[in-house]
């Protein structure tokens, strides 16, 4: 897709009462999980903190191959969708139980040096245990105050995390400080849309509209670049998420 991407268009308006639009924005309202606008983000943060680090965190990587995240990015990684080709220093944020980093490990240049960070000290200690690589430094930090200089990484990965943030924009004002001018993102998100709705149930997490999104990380200096879909079907349903190549300018 060109560089000069537009935000998605919005839909024409209709009567509410008749609208499937309004009739999918109730549905989408009453399968979410909506802790995140109920509580305090510090409360938030201790409640995600406690779901990752106990059994459903242990179970996280075989979620990830069932609802085929593991897949989608062995296939965006390996056919070069998103290309790692000539990056030296990659910021993996959220690495969970490191799936995107196993990807990561298999693709970067071999000089290529990888950081993954994660709120949960345990989910760090399963990635550490699944890669089984000294490849990988492994840092425990919240994404809104990463512990790392202005500029430090010319690429930065960060599957499915950010839906874990009340608002966006301290976590991609962050990650936008630590790239270089030029240097790519990965970003997947959770998008609002029916099997979104199921996955935010599942993971305490919040959706994000494609429009809205767009938008924030436009006036962040993060352009996308290319929105990524595993394949035709996906895209045409809507399944998997917001997959988009982003690049700082």
């Amino acid at each position: 897709m060109a560089s000069d991407l537009r935000a998605p268009r919005a839909k024409r308006r209709h009567n509410p009462s008749k609208s499937p639009r309004a009739r999918h924005k109730i549905i989408h309202r009453l399968v979410t999980n909506d802790l995140i606008r109920r509580v305090s983000y510090e409360e938030y943060r201790d409640k995600v903190h406690e779901i990752y680090s106990g059994p459903q965190g242990a179970v996280l990587a075989v979620c990830s191959l069932v609802s085929l995240h593991t897949p989608m990015g062995d296939y965006l990684l390996g056919q070069r969708k998103f290309d790692l080709g000539g990056v030296s220093r990659i910021l993996d944020i959220g690495s969970g139980a490191g799936q995107i980093a196993t990807h990561l490990l298999k693709y970067a240049d071999p000089s290529c040096q990888i950081t993954c960070c994660d709120l949960s000290h345990q989910m760090l200690r399963r990635a550490r245990a699944r890669l089984k690589s000294e490849r990988p430094t492994f840092v425990a930090a919240d994404m809104t105050r990463l512990p790392f200089a202005d500029a430090s990484f010319d690429c930065v990965t960060c599957g499915y995390v950010l839906e874990h943030l009340p608002d966006p924009r301290a976590g991609l004002a962050e990650i936008s400080r630590v790239l270089t001018r030029g240097g790519r993102m990965l970003l997947m998100a959770t998008e609002d849309s029916f099997w979104g709705a199921l996955t935010s149930r599942l993971w305490c997490c919040r959706t994000y509209n494609r429009a809205e999104l767009f938008g924030i990380c436009q006036n962040l200096g993060l352009a996308w670049r290319d929105e990524l879909w595993f394949t035709q079907l996906h895209k045409f349903f809507r399944i998997g998420g917001i997959c988009v190549s982003i690049e700082k300018i």
